[in-house]
């Protein structure tokens, strides 16, 4: 899978990044950031790709600690300022392979509060990797995940070790093509959308217009949340799931059938886990109409999803072992083919409750934290041949559920302002009031 990740992002031009930002509303304590700071490059982030010299091997993880400290701004900007911020943050240079693979930064703000950023390439770690991370930094927790050090072998060494391997797993790839060929079988059309709604080659970009996408936080009580859920007969997570949809059909991503796609990952990283990316994809189809008042339908499916889980991660990962000899090419077309890539999906990733410690870089409990996945280099183009984007995060910490909301959608004003209308909207279909940042 973090070959896969690896390959996408060469192959696209751009790549997923994960930002998580924490607000105090009073100054950080500098010192215990940057102990953070240097206990994070000791667990799952202190990493970078090495590539193989065989066009066709594995590459490898290696030891990279990160930026030499944490990136403090010389000016006070105002609260409002915040989101452009998190923006700049997230536009600064990473890579997975030649480094930075991650940075934290920090913002003191003009009414004495203090932003704090941290963004760290998706190919090396998801969503929970790094609240993992971050929670184990906090702590003081440091992991020795056995990685080499750059440059550490000869490139005929290298070749001869490499070339082994490859020769070694050939079994396997004959199974993964297997596997692939069945599937290419099976789903059509799904195969067929991706290959649609593949974005154009990097190279043919040309002066095509990046897109700030719309970003928005919203903040909402957990006993408030928790009440509406079993008012309503669900859960946190198939609430999400319920408001998830129903923004999704308030901003028109809607099949022909009338029903809406979730696309939600599951994680299934363990402890101790150096996987950078442990995430299946499973896919429901939901009738949208009734989700505000009932969650019966997307709980039962949900439900079933989970217990296919199984098989559909099986479908999903048996090709993996054919992805360092994949064309970059193939890999943009297929891009979407694990992702639920047909039928408008709507991403919604579910993070839970977070240990604590997540909430604490600099050692005491920050007033707001909330995560998103971005990807900053992404075009116009690319976004009106994959038919939009609409994805959906939260998770529960610190007395509040955060939910974070990007939008992208065709034919519609891709503004913040009405981000904001469309969220409070959907947010009071079910009765629930926020704190909206963004």
């Amino acid at each position: 899978m973090d070959q896969a990740s690896f390959l996408g992002l060469r192959a696209l031009g751009y790549g997923a990044l994960v930002q998580v930002y924490w607000i105090y509303d009073r100054p950080v304590n500098v010192d215990g950031l940057r102990r953070y700071h240097r206990s994070l490059g000791f667990g799952l982030l202190g990493r970078r790709v090495e590539r193989s010299p065989l066009p066709f091997a594995r590459d490898r993880w290696v030891v990279s600690r990160g930026p030499e400290d944490v990136d403090i701004a010389d000016t006070p900007r105002p609260r409002a300022e915040i989101s452009a911020w998190l923006l700049e943050r997230a536009c600064l240079s990473l890579d997975p392979e030649y480094g930075p693979s991650w940075h934290l930064g920090v913002l003191p703000l003009d009414d004495g509060g203090t932003a704090v950023s941290l963004v760290t390439s998706h190919t090396i770690v998801d969503g929970l990797g790094v609240i993992q991370a971050m929670s184990d930094a906090a702590n003081g927790r440091t992991r020795y995940l056995g990685y080499p050090y750059p440059g550490s072998r000869t490139t005929g060494r290298a070749l001869l070790q490499d070339g082994r391997q490859t020769i070694a797993s050939a079994p396997e790839l004959a199974r993964a093509l297997a596997a692939t060929m069945r599937i290419a079988r099976r789903r059509r059309k799904d195969v067929a959308a991706s290959i649609a709604s593949a974005p154009p080659a990097p190279r043919v970009v040309g002066d095509d217009q990046q897109v700030v996408m719309p970003s928005l936080t919203a903040y909402v009580d957990l006993a408030e949340w928790d009440a509406r859920a079993k008012s309503i007969g669900g859960n946190s997570f198939t609430l999400l799931a319920g408001f998830a949809g129903r923004l999704g059909a308030r901003m028109g991503r809607v099949c022909d059938d009338g029903s809406v796609t979730i696309s939600f990952p599951i994680s299934d990283r363990t402890e101790n886990d150096p996987r950078g990316n442990a995430l299946v994809f499973p896919v429901v189809s939901v009738d949208p109409t009734h989700l505000s008042s009932d969650l019966g339908e997307v709980r039962v499916k949900i439900k079933q999803a989970l217990a296919d889980l199984m098989e559909t991660s099986e479908e999903l990962l048996a090709p993996l072992p054919l992805t360092s000899m994949t064309p970059k090419w193939v890999a943009r077309r297929a891009a979407g083919v694990g992702l639920g890539a047909a039928g408008l999906p709507i991403g919604c990733s579910n993070y839970g409750d977070l240990n604590p410690a997540a909430n604490r870089p600099d050692g005491s409990d920050a007033d707001y934290m909330s995560g998103r996945l971005i990807e900053p280099g992404m075009t116009k183009r690319t976004l009106e041949r994959m038919g939009g984007q609409l994805w959906v995060g939260s998770g529960r910490v610190h007395g509040k559920i955060f939910i974070a909301v990007n939008a992208y959608l065709l034919g519609r004003t891709n503004s913040l302002d009405a981000l904001h209308e469309d969220t409070v909207r959907t947010l009071a279909e079910f009765d629930l009031s926020a704190e909206i940042c963004g």
